[in-house]
Order: C-alpha cells, then structure tokens, then sequence
C-alpha cells in the first residue's frame, strides 16, 4: 500500500481520544476508502495503519506521540495526503490488463478500419469541418491527455454551450452536461453517437496507454476542478472506454450515480470483472439506451 502527497484535499478534523492500549493517544479517523490524515502540526508522526470497518470504509488508526495534548476531548487540524489506493492490485493483474488493451485496441483498429474510414468520409461531407474532436482529458493521478472522438457536433458546439445550460438533463447544477436531443449534433453525429461509434478513435488512446478498455470514462479539467475528495478517487485508475454505468444507464445516471458507480468499479476490479464489462458493453451499444 503506498501513500503519497497528491492533490490536497480540504482541511478536515477529527478527535483525539485517550487510549490505554496503545502508547500515547489514539486518533480514529472514520474516513473514505481513499482519503487519509496526519496532524497538520506534527512532523514526527511515528506510525499509521489502515483497518478494514464494515462496509466500504476503512478506519484510519493514527498512533500520537504521548505528549500530545490529549485531556478529554480535542479537536485538531488534519492536513490531507492524498491515497493512491485503498487496495492496491495485484502486478499480474495490471500487467495482464494492458496487455489484453493493446491486443484488443490494435485487433479494433485492423478490422474496423474499412467502417471508420466510410464514418470519416461522411463526417468531413456534412460540413466540411474537421474529422476527429481533440479535448484535453484527466487521466491517472490528475494527469492530463488528449483525448480523441469522431466529432459529432457543429464546428462551434462549444461556444453554443452556453445557450443549451439551463438544458442540463443532470441539473443545472451538475458538474456533467448532458442533453437529449442536442440542437448542436449533427445528422452523421447523431448515428454515431447512438451506436457509441463516436468513440472508437479512443481506441489510439488505449494503444497509446493514456486509458485502457475498461475504467471510469475520462473528465474534462473544468469538471475535475469542482470535484469534492469523494469524487477525486476517480482518478486513482487509468480512465476507460467503458465501466459500470456504462452498462447500467450510461446517459441517463445522474453524476454522483456515475461517481458511486466507478468507485465500485475500482474497490472491486480485476480481470474477469473486466472481461465481464467488456461482454455487456455489447448489448448496452446496440440497445442504444442512455446513448444521447
């Protein structure tokens, strides 16, 4: 398990407690998976561990030297450190995942070269704009990428925006947007992006190791920047083409259905869990639900 500084996470408290079966005091710290907390003031810190509580959270265990301030109840500032991963996978696993990502990703792209290049052709026919959609991603561990799609919408979708928010299926106050029946999709885009065609280009993504077949599907930095602590261990994974809300309403989930979705993801992944998603993406695309 390794714990390294990262994103800093808002300033939290907690409650030392005199503890007489350790030495010193014990502060018990209830916290996410992923998040936990040193004293802000106190550099030597000798020793910390993680135990498993009910449910999906862990108790931080954080050992106080004994002449800490400790008389009845305290409460004091905690500065966060940002945890990689609760449970950290397994080598084989990890390996054998971006194997199957470039084996998988290289076999698309050899067989649905003929069908992409008709899709590029009549893309480039609608409007005479450009093929592929390039946005600036955030991957693993808040790293940015490029990320590619077939465009599906108008030249100027982007400065449009603006018009369609109070539209927003997810709320007006989501950090997604999502909108049925998208006045800045085009004819072409709105084929692709039904049978999720649109997303193939990702799969030079894949190749290139910025995402793989399966994880949390990539935000944009603006949305990344308002998310909360729970909503950052998105990414402690590398992001994917499809997941688990891919196949269980895609579109039609609100955020934090996404988000808790994910996080299932990521507390549960391995490679028959993988291979399972990878199934029910089939039925998913060409059923077509949540796809707008």
């Amino acid at each position: 398990m390794n714990i390294r500084k990262g994103i800093h996470l808002p300033l939290h408290y907690t409650e030392w407690k005199e503890n007489s079966a350790a030495t010193g005091s014990i502060a018990n710290v209830h916290t996410d998976p992923q998040a936990s907390f040193i004293p802000e003031n106190n550099s030597n810190l000798p020793e910390f561990g993680f135990y498993r509580h009910k449910g999906d959270y862990m108790t931080t265990v954080l050992a106080i030297p004994s002449n800490a301030q400790s008389s009845g109840i305290t409460q004091t500032r905690m500065l966060p450190i940002y945890l990689r991963s609760a449970v950290t996978p397994s080598v084989t696993y990890l390996t054998a995942k971006r194997a199957f990502d470039i084996l998988l990703s290289c076999t698309m792209m050899i067989i649905l070269f003929v069908p992409l290049l008709i899709v590029m052709i009549l893309i480039k026919l609608t409007d005479g704009g450009p093929i592929f959609f390039r946005q600036k991603r955030v991957g693993l561990y808040g790293k940015e990428f490029y990320f590619y799609k077939f465009r599906s919408m108008v030249i100027n979708a982007e400065a449009l925006k603006q018009q369609i928010l109070a539209n927003n299926q997810h709320g007006k106050n989501s950090i997604t947007f999502k909108m049925k029946r998208d006045p800045r999709v085009t004819w072409i885009g709105r084929i692709i992006r039904k049978t999720s065609i649109d997303e193939l280009p990702q799969l030079w993504n894949i190749l290139h190791g910025d995402m793989s077949i399966v994880g949390p599907r990539p935000a944009v930095p603006a949305e990344v920047k308002k998310y909360n602590p729970h909503e950052q261990r998105r990414l402690n994974v590398v992001p994917g083409l499809t997941c688990i809300w891919q196949v269980s309403g895609r579109a039609d989930l609100d955020f934090q259905q996404q988000v808790e979705l994910d996080l299932r993801y990521i507390r549960d992944r391995n490679f028959w869990l993988d291979m399972k998603l990878i199934v029910l993406t089939v039925p998913a695309v060409l059923s077509g639900k949540g796809a707008y």
